[in-house]
């Protein structure tokens, strides 16, 4: 499966020595020695030569090796491709509606398109979850946070993906352009392009990247495929996995926030572990339905 996963590694870049040095810090506690980090930040004019895009104003930056990037719509479209080879039947153009239940268990999906019976159902579908979840009786109390992103053409290009530390922006090399991503809007469940959102990106990422563009108003003939999403997030940071109760053979994973496609493998693993088993996997615990209804 063509996975478009690459291996750049991701420099953090920061307008200040103080706020890097603070930064690698708490990286370093919640790495916990699972992946390197760097012993110190690199500073003044030798922080540029981690990537020549970052711009003269970045006086802090180090660099964690093995950091990937995906191309999320390339990568949705391979896994499509391959389960498709494996003899998986994918409905597409098919929006849920709701569930059939009987006696405690759903017996079918409701879709636009007619009724599929199922012998389980897991409910996965970011911040359409809840809605599908009230069908069977349970409140997800998610929020959206919207994020949004477009790819330039930069010259030079970034060789790794950046993170600006005090922007809060990313720049990433993905399919041959660079994508440029940032803020968090809370603004409700709604994919509405605020232009102004988009503008406030490229504002910050200039500080870091240097002046790609001279005026606001450039912008519209710079950015190629702006795009808005709402990562699914819960009052407590933390995703739900877990089996719902009340119901046999009904499941929810959702609420990864802005971890959705780096926890989306191991989420699957061990909730079809789950499933087949009828054993829920230990490490599971504190991602389940309870901690919510307290």
């Amino acid at each position: 499966m063509a996975t478009t996963l690459t291996r750049p590694g991701m420099v953090h870049a920061f307008l200040s020595p103080a706020e890097a040095r603070h930064h690698l810090a708490i990286q370093r506690e919640m790495a916990d020695g699972h992946y390197p980090v760097p012993d110190d930040i690199t500073t003044g004019a030798e922080a540029h030569l981690l990537d020549e895009a970052l711009s003269p104003r970045i006086r802090a930056a180090y660099l964690v090796e093995g950091e990937g990037v995906v191309d999320p719509g390339a990568f949705a479209h391979a896994l499509g491709e391959a389960l498709a080879a494996a003899g998986v039947k994918v409905h597409e153009n098919a929006e849920v509606t709701g569930l059939r239940t009987t006696g405690g268990r759903v017996t079918a999906l409701r879709t636009t398109q007619d009724e599929l019976p199922c012998s389980a159902a897991v409910i996965a579908a970011g911040m359409r979850s809840p809605r599908l979840l009230a069908a069977l009786g349970h409140r997800l109390p998610l929020q959206a946070g919207k994020g949004y992103s477009f790819s330039v053409e930069l010259d030079p290009a970034p060789r790794h993906t950046l993170y600006f530390g005090e922007r809060r922006a990313v720049a990433s090399p993905i399919g041959g352009t660079t994508r440029i991503a940032g803020t968090m809007e809370p603004s409700g469940n709604n994919n509405r392009l605020d232009w102004r959102r988009v503008v406030a990106v490229a504002m910050a990422s200039r500080h870091c990247l240097g002046r790609w563009f001279d005026d606001p108003d450039d912008l519209v003939s710079l950015i190629r495929d702006p795009w808005v999403g709402g990562w699914p997030f819960l009052p407590d940071g933390l995703p739900l996995i877990d089996r719902l109760p009340g119901h046999d053979n009904a499941f929810a994973a959702t609420g990864h926030g802005m971890l959705g496609v780096t926890l989306g493998p191991a989420t699957g693993h061990r909730l079809a572990e789950h499933i087949s088993t009828g054993r829920r996997p230990e490490i599971l615990t504190p991602f389940g339905f309870d901690r919510l209804r307290r």
